[in-house]
């Protein structure tokens, strides 16, 4: 069976930032697998800032080369501040909540990988439909002066319209009903009264609980006017997502989506953030295999009726 996906995507990092709780997971996921990562729980630094005789350099190769009148000083995005993180939104009594919902605690990834039977397949297709619908109508709300908080609330309201529970509402303490990403952010941001503004990109991020199975997806969407190194990161790493997609059959190994995703990056100077990773996804939201989006030599190959995600989180921008 073709395995259910999905894209997390990231935006044009130039400045530090938060990591919210759901990167302690990710990271430790990389780190029991023999690939060294720095343990800062904070800090991620996206994007090497030029120094003042690079970027001069810089500047003078532009205009040496006739692809720029006056450039001046490179346009630097201002630094993303939180804004205001309100309540999280009440649940009915009569949906079904996944397991982990009464707990503060991360939840650890589950060994078993999740493969389902032809019921098993239709729930999920169910769930990944739900999410599909609740994904697109989030995006039509991604406008100038729009908080990522509205788009929670839509997005909550949506889900538990339908008879479904929001997934990352109380996922490890997690307080909202959605992961809205804005520019440097990598992936989990946390929904607030920050406005959207002129050349944002952002991340949305959902996953539903329907009927016991959960469907997870997200997109990358543009904000107003953007700029082109924005748009290219963006059309980039979802080039990335489906020729990771295209390999995906029984008997092909899981390193094949590294490979894949690797070698389109680096043909447009990008790379890929170790850190993050895609996983398994069913009955359990965070399980077996592991899925790493760049170079690796991890065993194991994908079998029919199993179901995983790929996301491109922490695409950086390498210099030439």
């Amino acid at each position: 069976m073709a395995s259910l996906l999905l894209s997390s995507i990231i935006g044009d990092p130039l400045t530090r930032t938060s990591i919210q709780p759901f990167y302690t997971v990710r990271h430790k996921l990389a780190s029991q697998r023999g690939f060294e990562c720095k343990p800062n729980h904070f800090v991620v630094v996206s994007k090497r800032r030029l120094s003042g005789l690079e970027e001069a350099m810089l500047i003078n190769r532009a205009v040496e080369q006739g692809k720029v009148e006056n450039p001046g000083k490179l346009r630097k995005r201002p630094r993303l501040r939180p804004g205001k993180v309100r309540p999280r939104l009440p649940v009915p009594d009569h949906i079904i909540r996944p397991p982990y919902v009464n707990s503060s605690s991360l939840p650890e990834l589950a060994n078993e990988p999740q493969i389902h039977d032809a019921e098993g397949i239709e729930c999920m297709r169910a769930s990944c439909e739900l999410a599909a619908r609740v994904l697109e109508h989030a995006g039509t709300l991604v406008k100038p002066s729009v908080t990522t908080d509205e788009i929670d609330k839509a997005v909550h309201k949506m889900i538990i319209d339908a008879g479904a529970y929001p997934s990352p509402l109380g996922y490890g303490g997690f307080p909202k009903s959605v992961c809205t990403s804005v520019n440097e952010c990598l992936c989990h941001g946390i929904p607030d009264s920050r406005q959207l503004q002129h050349g944002d990109i952002i991340n949305i991020d959902v996953t539903v609980y329907l009927n016991g199975y959960h469907g997870d997806t997200s997109r990358t969407f543009l904000c107003g006017d953007v700029d082109e190194e924005a748009k290219r990161l963006v059309k980039v790493t979802e080039e990335c997502l489906y020729k990771a997609i295209s390999v995906c059959k029984a008997g092909v190994g899981f390193k094949q989506i590294g490979k894949r995703i690797n070698e389109h990056a680096a043909k447009y100077g990008y790379s890929v953030d170790r850190r993050f990773v895609g996983h398994g996804v069913g009955k359990i939201f965070h399980s077996e295999p592991v899925i790493f989006h760049f170079r690796n030599d991890k065993p194991g190959c994908m079998v029919a009726g199993q179901t995983f995600t790929i996301g491109e989180w922490g695409f950086i921008r390498t210099w030439l």
